[in-house]
């Protein structure tokens, strides 16, 4: 008999799912609109009131958020909670103005770490691997993000971030690592590191790659699976909304990434004039500290498949790329 290792979000049907999305919209925009200033002034300027949302429809009457507004709003403009209550802060790097920054109450970094073990899990691990964490500790999301999730999951956590290639080649094989979370370009100076010391990838006890924080293309996938007979699945994420864990590939199809759609709301955005598709709906995350609605980002998806897999209602994107269709300050 097969145990369903799926929490309670991941089981509910579409249509439960459904349900429970617009009571989460419409406490997110009357908590917002009761607690941010710039979202009450926004709103009233755009004459919509939290009342005129009754269907998940209506999010596409709201003002976007976008970077911009973000920097006008730095530091902590933005917070639905006092700075007291935020526990977490994280932030761009800023290179193209003001960092944006994100704040995290104990609710929100529980939230987070679910969001991560689930697509740990749905990737392939299981509570007692050791799972190695090669993205960058920091203000960046990346580090701390799969160090929170790997253990709520019950993984063994090897926090080493990123850099020291030589270092990373032997813990993998002293700790027997079977899961690494990492950029996949840099796996791939990982993986001639084993090379140039004499050690085949493949006979190394790597299972799963968990691979995020930068674009990568199917032969790059190829590569990976094929040098070192792992698992390499994609992970998406951004600072704006949480950081990674929006979505993830499940290691079962490997053939699009599952959107959390219980924690966030995503929509593909026709941008002349800004129209919403009727495969999915803007990107909205009902943090207490930051509640995110409608950052809109040039992080894309090509495509959508609303409810096409048996095992998760969610809808799946076929990947996300970086585009000039929706824009970014």
């Amino acid at each position: 008999m097969t145990t369903d290792l799926r929490d309670e979000g991941e089981r509910w049907s579409l249509d439960e799912l459904r349900v429970r999305q617009l009571e989460r919209l419409k406490d997110t925009v009357h908590r917002v609109y009761a607690n941010v200033p710039h979202y009450k002034k926004s709103w009233d300027e755009a004459g919509v009131h939290p009342d005129d949302i009754r269907e998940l429809s209506d999010l596409a009457k709201l003002p976007f958020t976008d970077k911009l507004t973000l920097r006008d709003n730095y530091p902590f403009g933005l917070f639905a909670v006092p700075r007291e209550q935020v526990v977490r802060i994280h932030a761009s790097s800023g290179t193209t103005g003001k960092p944006t920054v994100v704040g995290y109450t104990r609710e929100d970094i529980d939230m987070w770490a679910g969001v991560m073990a689930r697509s740990i899990r749905a990737a392939g691990g299981r509570p007692g691997d050791v799972l190695h964490v090669a993205y960058g500790y920091g203000l960046f999301t990346g580090g701390l993000g799969a160090h929170y999730g790997a253990e709520k999951l019950g993984c063994t956590v090897v926090p080493i971030s990123g850099g020291m290639t030589e270092r990373q080649v032997q813990l993998i094989q002293d700790f027997g690592c079977k899961i690494m979370m990492v950029t996949p370009s840099y796996f791939l100076s990982v993986l001639d590191e084993f090379e140039r010391q004499g050690i085949d990838p493949a006979s190394t006890t790597l299972k799963i790659g968990i691979f995020g924080a930068e674009p990568w293309t199917p032969a790059m996938r190829t590569e990976i699976e094929s040098r070192c007979h792992m698992d390499a699945v994609d992970i998406y994420g951004l600072s704006e909304v949480v950081g990674p864990g929006v979505s993830c590939e499940s290691a079962e199809t490997k053939d699009g990434l599952h959107i959390w759609e219980d924690h966030f709301y995503p929509e593909i955005i026709d941008p002349s004039p800004a129209r919403s598709s009727p495969t999915a709906s803007r990107a909205s995350w009902s943090s207490p500290a930051s509640p995110s609605r409608p950052s809109r980002s040039s992080a894309t998806a090509p495509r959508t498949s609303p409810g096409c897999c048996p095992a998760r209602p969610s809808r799946r994107c076929a990947g996300w790329r970086r585009s000039p269709v929706a824009p970014t300050t």
